[in-house]
């Protein structure tokens, strides 16, 4: 069975998707900060994809996208928000792909975005099996398997995905709220646009 898997370049989604591998074909998909940012996480995220064993990976500079979630909705949401938006647009590449799952490395309650109202909400965005092979990991065994993958001196260095957040970002929310600021995007014209603009890198 194939599946989408969120790779950001850090620690998490490489081993998440290294784990997964176990049970699925994966194609990876990754989001750039692009042009806020240069593409060294682009650079990290295609050798990790060759180094966990997957073949196939979407790039898409998605800075623009991820502006305006910060700048027309609700800051504190930013994080649901956006990874919504990753999700929504990982099940619009699965469909190309005939994929039935999106994998992403998500853990429970490691940082905002991750608790249990945000993880279900974030959930609502797909229809598909939404896969999280972390969810019970903490921090500690997450760079213990990296290592053993020799993934963590490429994950290793600081994260950029929380440029555009708030500095007080919501630990609840409500499915209510963030379909409201989700039409102050026209989330579905976003998503079109991401995948669109969307780069396939293959690996043999």
């Amino acid at each position: 069975m194939k599946a989408i898997s969120l790779i950001s370049g850090g620690f998490d989604s490489a081993v998440s998707s290294d784990i997964a591998k176990k049970d699925y074909d994966i194609v990876g998909l990754h989001f750039t900060l692009e042009p806020i940012t240069d593409n060294k996480t682009m650079v990290k995220s295609s050798e990790i994809s060759k180094k966990v064993g997957i073949k196939k990976i979407y790039t898409i500079k998605a800075g623009s996208y991820f502006a305006d979630i910060a700048k027309k909705c609700r800051h504190e949401l930013y994080f649901v928000l956006s990874k919504r938006f990753m999700i929504k647009t990982a099940e619009k590449i699965a469909e190309k792909e005939k994929a039935k799952a999106i994998i992403t490395g998500e853990n429970l309650a490691q940082v905002s975005s991750q608790t249990l109202s945000n993880l279900a909400n974030i959930q609502k965005a797909t229809k598909l099996e939404l896969i999280r092979p972390l969810l019970c990991y903490d921090k500690i065994e997450i760079i213990e398997y990296a290592k053993k993958i020799k993934t963590f001196d490429i994950s290793k260095g600081p994260e950029i995905c929380d440029l555009l957040g708030p500095r007080h970002p919501a630990t609840k929310s409500e499915i209510n709220e963030i379909l409201k600021e989700e039409k102050k995007l026209n989330i579905d014209k976003l998503v079109r646009e991401a995948v669109k603009n969307a780069k396939i890198k293959s690996f043999h």
